[in-house]
């Protein structure tokens, strides 16, 4: 009886959704295959949403790559570190060995950190580092270059998103892309000033109810987001990351800097502040420096 390899094994289904040149054994460990070569449905839906996110970030690893010969990127929130894995795959490993370019997870829970370590030397992706540190943790830390060309944040819970984009302001970063979540924070306030503070303001009507403070207050917390960034000098592009039968944790941010600073953008940004009652979280909504607006 001859024997299988592995390919062999592997669905004509699921072959055509996997791309070429992926590692089988990279997809096995991140338990998108299983160790016979089979892909679920829950798998399919979490590698196409990896997918369709690795096609909005390669033309920017690309053009970093070019302009500047090796390329530094951060993963927020790494988990499991999925996005991280697939990049590398998919673009970091076809290198020269000689080259710097390097993916850095930041996480939290060590024991993932340890896990990603031990997978990413074992695979031999030589320019990955993982860290167990928070978001916040990360900015001050010398583990990280002064210097990063792209931040990732990808379902980074409520305030992480924020702190990925301090984060990546002070590392002067190129390019941002970000699919926030849970953004509680934002409708907490709204919920404490939604009386005296916008009783003159019609539109707060749009969250005096319940159901709608919470909805109301994640969308306007993404809308204060890119308000941010844009202020900062970053042109902003608000998409979908992939269908909403795929996912409800939808929006993708991607930001470029492009170097002018946005006037009109920090105007609005603290007019909407203001007439929302939301003043108290003008610091995490922070404007640069020299266009402050109280």
């Amino acid at each position: 009886m001859k024997s299988t390899s592995p390919k062999k094994n592997i669905d004509n289904n699921d072959k055509h959704e996997i791309r070429p040149g992926q590692s089988l054994e990279l997809l096995k460990e991140l338990h998108i295959l299983t160790r016979d070569g089979k892909m679920n449905q829950d798998s399919r839906r979490k590698l196409k949403q990896v997918y369709h996110l690795y096609q909005f970030i390669e033309p920017l690893m690309q053009q970093v790559l070019e302009q500047k010969g090796q390329l530094s990127l951060v993963d927020h929130g790494a988990g499991k570190s999925y996005l991280g894995f697939i990049l590398y795959d998919l673009f970091f490993k076809a290198l020269s060995k000689d080259n710097a370019s390097c993916i850095y997870g930041i996480e939290t829970r060590d024991e993932l950190v340890a896990k990603s370590t031990e997978l990413a030397q074992r695979l031999g992706f030589q320019g990955m580092q993982f860290l167990n540190l928070s978001v916040a943790e990360s900015t001050k830390s010398t583990a990280l270059p002064a210097q990063i060309d792209i931040v990732t944040a990808l379902h980074a819970c409520n305030t992480a998103t924020d702190d990925a984009i301090d984060f990546a302001l002070k590392k002067k970063a190129k390019f941002m892309v970000l699919v926030p979540c849970c953004q509680a924070e934002v409708a907490a306030e709204l919920r404490k000033t939604k009386g005296d503070a916008v009783k003159n303001n019609p539109l707060s009507e749009m969250w005096r109810h319940p159901l709608h403070t919470r909805e109301f207050g994640s969308q306007i917390t993404n809308v204060l987001r890119c308000l941010q960034l844009e202020s900062h000098g970053y042109h902003v592009r608000v998409t979908e990351l992939v269908g909403w039968e795929h996912s409800m944790k939808n929006e993708l941010i991607i930001a470029e800097y492009k170097g002018n600073r946005n006037n009109k953008s920090a105007q609005r940004l603290s007019e909407i502040l203001n007439s929302t009652g939301l003043d108290n979280l003008r610091p995490r909504f922070f404007l640069p420096a020299s266009e402050s607006i109280s």
